[in-house]
């Protein structure tokens, strides 16, 4: 039986696979509904999911209805916000041509989720872990496609859309302590329960608000999204699995913890697209996969 002190390593691992396949099913809407769409999709098709794994957790669980409390609220006001906001930055850095330099300086989302840790949540952090964030960045990095040129001319990594990349990892390194403040907020007595409550409430919040959006500004997106309504179900599945599996980890263990070892995402990502398209692997993404894991194993060994 796997302890409790260990259980958020399979659930973060499990995220992991689960979000690369999300990820695989949205990018098959993302032609048809827009990015906007086909995270609609994310949010409203995973609410059952999350509605009915919210009832098991308080019918099996044998624990009472928690006291939602304003703390609570904050929180997952801050972790739903942050969330959405890390989104569209992302999407601000792709609208200025630069999609690898902003995918790049999102993913010092690990470390600045180790620095928020820090200040707004009084977590530690040892030398080891420090280590294995550094690590797994650094082999984010090579894995990232180089800047692109743009009429010719050499892009640098210090344009505008580095700028919203480095933003939308502080949104999302905001949402990360988010979630984790939440359920440490919550008082559950059990970290599925605390989970289970803290997304519920983030995502009908996110549902709600982008679906109040579109509607006001493109309500043929929403319409696209129903009729979709299949392979939006799978995707909207596979969200809501990876983001329970996620914030129940986040319930168990260190955010940047969690939010390293969740760095093997890109390595899953990197192998499936490698075996659809039948690509081949130079030097220095064979490294980056080398640095991920490494980090991966350090991280996993600061586990007590």
């Amino acid at each position: 039986m796997i302890s409790p002190s260990w259980l958020w390593i399979p659930l973060t691992l499990f995220a992991a696979a689960a979000q690369t396949v999300r990820n695989t099913a949205q990018r098959h809407l993302t032609a048809e509904l827009g990015t906007l769409g086909a995270t609609l999709v994310r949010f409203l098709y995973g609410m059952p999911v999350l509605a009915v794994w919210l009832c098991l957790v308080l019918l099996v669980g044998g624990h009472p209805q928690p006291t939602l409390t304003s703390a609570f609220g904050g929180w997952v006001v801050v972790a739903a916000l942050s969330q959405m906001a890390g989104t569209a930055l992302l999407l601000r850095a792709m609208e200025e041509r630069s999609f690898a330099i902003g995918l790049v300086y999102s993913k010092s989302e690990v470390i600045q989720v180790a620095l928020f840790s820090v200040l707004f949540l009084g977590e530690t952090i040892s030398m080891l872990a420090i280590s294995a964030i550094v690590v797994a960045t650094l082999g984010v990095v090579l894995l990232s496609p180089r800047p692109p040129a743009l009429d010719g001319k050499k892009r640098s990594w210090a344009d505008p859309a580095a700028f919203y990349g480095l933003a939308s990892g502080s949104a999302f390194a905001i949402s990360v302590v988010g979630y984790r403040g939440a359920n440490l907020a919550l008082h559950a007595g059990s970290p599925f329960l605390a989970a289970a409550e803290t997304l519920f409430w983030s995502q009908l919040l996110q549902a709600v608000l982008l679906t109040a959006w579109l509607l006001a500004r493109n309500p043929s997106i929403v319409l696209g999204v129903l009729r979709q309504w299949r392979i939006s179900a799978f995707a909207g599945v596979a969200g809501a699995s990876a983001s329970l599996a996620n914030v129940t980890a986040l319930a168990l263990a260190p955010a940047s913890q969690v939010r390293t070892l969740i760095l093997i995402e890109v390595v899953f990502s990197y192998v499936v697209s490698r075996r659809v398209f039948h690509e081949s692997m130079n030097r220095r993404e064979l490294a980056g996969i080398l640095l991920v894991m490494a980090g991966v194993v350090l991280i996993v060994s600061t586990a007590h």
